[in-house]
């Protein structure tokens, strides 16, 4: 029986309008944002010890006036039923808004079965809506069976300074791959910075990031500069000069250059972050010694190197193709993103050359935590989904969207990349990883996830026949365990649903001939995930 709840103690929502920020900065980031905070595990308290608080934070960056939001929050049972559901209205007026939902514990007036359940949310305000959701633990559930595993050597001394004997032949280097400085909208001073920069106004760019980065425990730091920018506007500046925005983003490739160089085992990456949210959606290129764009200033010069058109993802897709270039999608949405002929998230060949990487989670990119406490984080699993079943060979990737100058600080995801052992940290041998797919995606820079198919490393594409042989190894140095173990399975180019396979650990499953692709997740025994790469699957036919 599903039972419903509404809160009617909130802000009510006022009917009205809004209207844009006086600071033509934060137009960019005008946009819904919705986070929610599930804990895993309940308050352990008393005779309802899977009472917990769920905590929904609401901001629209750059308000001015009053914008209704109305959510729902649903509690899905293992089974797929929703069990339970609250509602309820906020009004936003050029601030953040919190809501509490407490959750008792019970449903029905009954102790629920033990079992992983699922908290959604659905935000939604006038045609723009966000959902969120996050697994969370209920009764007592038993760890996991791990295999052995002999953690791989890292970048720092968190793990291993050395492989463990038996360990596979890769160092993990861990990151930010998404960040911004002054050079665009990023760069705020921590103590005054609450959200997007005006263009090139603020203190702190690519000189500053890198070595801040490298203090903070990062093996590598991607600035990734907003590509419309470079004029000093977040519109279109027609007293802009392209040269002055050209050299700027040279220099900012000369930047991370000579600090790599100077700093080895420390890798310093600038590009750009390409696109627009309203009607695109952005994406991050590594490796374009290019500057992309499509503005023009009033004499009607590109203020760009290269001439791309605005939200066309085909276009750039195939430009990259043609130029070799890697990319990574950032904060997918479900709907309105990466739209090529009126399908969002839609596959394209040449986008599936290029683009690598898929962000699974962000912490906020306003934050301004510098101890690694931001509670606000998005998960974009749901999206990287449907971009593995349109066909995209994409691994999940974590990161931050630094807006302050507190690059890789305000939360401990990252994204880790496995270089050969004995291979020096470089833009090549990080590029060669992202490409190859050796990547995985993390909410605890101490931990690290491995998954392997008839021994074949995540990222690989294979054909098989007969049985497949699946494994996941985790490993934690800072004294987490492994909660749930769950394997995911889709088919690409099915466009369907991605669905769960197994709980466990190690498992051997017989595919339907055709594609299929797998990955693995790990949930600690304090609630942060870990993601795979996938891999990918070509099932032969039985004779």
């Amino acid at each position: 029986m599903k039972t419903s709840f509404l809160l009617s103690s909130l802000v009510p929502a006022a009917a009205g309008v809004f209207q844009p920020s006086a600071h033509a900065a934060v137009r960019e980031h005008l946009e819904l944002e919705a986070t929610l905070l599930a804990p895993y595990h309940g308050d352990a308290r008393g005779a309802r010890p899977d009472a917990r608080t769920f905590t929904l934070s609401f901001e629209y960056p750059g308000l001015s006036g009053r914008r209704p939001v109305t959510w729902r929050l649903d509690l899905v049972a293992p089974s797929g039923r929703r069990v339970a559901r609250w509602q309820g209205r906020v009004a936003l007026v050029g601030r953040p808004a919190d809501a509490a939902v407490r959750w008792t514990g019970s449903v029905a007036g009954h102790r629920p079965a033990p079992g992983v359940y699922r908290v959604r949310l659905h935000a939604a305000s006038g045609a723009e809506s966000v959902d969120q959701a996050w697994d969370i633990a209920v009764g007592a559930l038993p760890a996991p069976a791990l295999p052995r595993f002999a953690p791989l050597a890292t970048g720092h001394a968190r793990m291993l300074a050395v492989p463990a004997a038996g360990a596979l032949p890769y160092t993990v280097y861990y990151g930010n791959l998404h960040s911004q400085t002054r050079d665009s909208d990023g760069g705020g001073p921590v103590d005054t910075c609450h959200g997007a920069q005006d263009p090139q106004s603020a203190p702190y760019g690519p000189d500053a990031a890198y070595p801040y980065a490298r203090r903070h425990g990062l093996d590598m730091l991607m600035v990734s500069e907003h590509n419309h920018m470079y004029d000093g506007s977040d519109g279109t500046n027609p007293d802009a000069d392209p040269a002055k925005a050209r050299a700027m983003y040279q220099a900012g490739l000369a930047t991370a250059r000579d600090f790599s160089a100077a700093n080895p085992g420390f890798l310093a990456l600038y590009g750009m972050e390409w696109g627009v949210i309203g009607n695109g959606g952005h994406l991050n290129i590594f490796d374009s010694d290019e500057l992309l764009g499509w503005e023009r200033n009033g004499k009607g010069e590109l203020i760009a190197d290269t001439e791309t058109p605005k939200s066309d993802y085909a276009a750039l897709y195939a430009l990259m193709r043609q130029r070799g270039w890697t990319g990574q999608f950032n904060h997918p949405a479900l709907a309105g993103q990466f739209v090529v002929n009126g399908t969002p998230l839609a596959y394209t060949p040449d986008g599936d050359a290029v683009m690598a990487l898929c962000e699974v989670v962000n912490s906020s990119a306003f934050s301004n935590s510098e101890n690694e406490g931001e509670t606000r984080r998005s998960n974009f699993e749901q999206a990287c989904d449907k971009l593995l079943e349109a066909g995209y060979h994409v691994a999940f990737s974590s990161n931050q969207d630094n807006h302050c100058a507190n690059w890789g600080a305000s939360y401990s995801n990252r994204s880790a990349v496995l270089v050969p052992a004995g291979a020096p940290l470089t833009r090549a041998s990080f590029l060669d990883a992202v490409r190859a797919r050796r990547v995985f995606a993390t909410m605890d820079k101490d931990a690290q996830i491995v998954f392997t198919a008839n021994g074949h490393l995540m990222g690989e594409r294979f054909d098989n026949a007969g049985a497949l042989h699946l494994q996941v190894a985790y490993a934690s140095t800072s004294g987490r365990q492994a909660a749930t173990v769950a394997i995911m399975e889709g088919v690409p180019g099915r466009n369907g649903d991605v669905t769960q396979l197994s709980d466990q650990a190690d498992v051997t499953t017989t595919p339907a001939p055709g594609a299929h692709f797998y990955y693995a997740k790990v949930t600690q025994d304090d609630g942060k995930v870990l993601w795979s790469a996938p891999v990918w699957v070509a099932q032969a036919a039985l004779p």
